[in-house]
């Protein structure tokens, strides 16, 4: 779902046939002016999604963008103000914030993973454990805090896990399978697999038509003994219960990739306010 729809639909769920608290308590004549305050340190992550929502709500609001996405923020900045129809700047209030309180707490956490594995040249990657229909919104914010995308779903990457390969088969059945799909469909993907041991390693290795391997669940020590065998053949990645305390023993292993669905569930909204001024 593209931002635009996820802000129509966003705003249809919320004001349905009108804001019947504003439109009943504020002259239509009344214009107004905002601002949107920090309350928590953080990373901010929302401010293009607020512009949009706001211009969507009532193109006579101007906002005046202070704090871009992505930067630190502390208690008491001001990320942005609005000006405009008051009872429009109410009726957008709750989404904005809704929006920008989620991202922008993906991002501080996603900043927090990024920190632990500052100098190591291993990346951050996200997950598809997102809200759904929110997606979009979710990886932006990853973004946002310092990480990477992963793939954005099931149609932009062929990721074989291992309940592709038991219901194939087996790998090399898999593998083949994969290669001579995206032939016969004229896709150009990439192909990652997920191992679980080293004899599954093995087999992806001999095999070898893929571009990336997924070591899922493997300790520090195997991980690192997994990328020394894979040699930089294959890109790697490590996957599987790694924890903001743990990820830079794996990072430390060498692997360029590590993906955490943490990044995106589990997630504590920044403290934000949009108040008059």
């Amino acid at each position: 779902m593209t931002l635009d729809e996820i802000i129509d639909k966003a705003l249809a769920e919320d004001i349905g046939n009108g804001d019947h608290t504003s439109l009943s308590t504020i002259p239509a004549t009344a214009f107004g002016k905002a601002k949107l305050l920090i309350k928590q340190e953080g990373i901010l992550s929302g401010v293009k999604v607020a512009r949009e929502v706001f211009a969507k709500t009532d193109p006579r609001i101007r906002m005046e963008e202070l704090i871009r996405d992505g930067s630190k923020v502390k208690p008491g900045d001001i990320a942005f103000t609005v000006e405009g129809p008051s009872a429009s700047i109410l009726m957008a209030e709750r989404l904005v914030l809704n929006f920008m309180q989620r991202m922008s707490g993906i991002a501080t956490n996603t900043s927090f993973y990024v920190k632990r594995i500052e100098g190591l040249h291993t990346k951050v990657l996200d997950t598809r454990k997102t809200t759904p229909l929110l997606r979009e919104l979710e990886k932006l914010a990853v973004t946002h805090g310092g990480g990477q995308n992963h793939r954005f779903g099931l149609y932009d990457m062929i990721l074989i896990k291992d309940n592709h390969v038991d219901f194939a088969g087996g790998i090399d059945k898999a593998i083949e399978a994969a290669n001579e799909y995206l032939l016969r469909k004229k896709l150009n993907l990439r192909i990652e697999i997920e191992v679980r041991n080293f004899d599954e390693l093995a087999q992806v290795i001999s095999n070898g038509k893929v571009h990336r391997i997924m070591l899922d669940n493997f300790n520090p020590p195997d991980l690192r003994k997994a990328v020394e065998i894979i040699d930089g053949r294959f890109e790697t990645e490590a996957s599987g219960g790694i924890t903001l305390e743990t990820i830079r023993s794996y990072a430390e292993t060498g692997v360029d990739y590590i993906s955490v669905g943490a990044l995106t569930h589990h997630i504590k909204s920044l403290d934000l306010s949009l108040k008059a001024c």
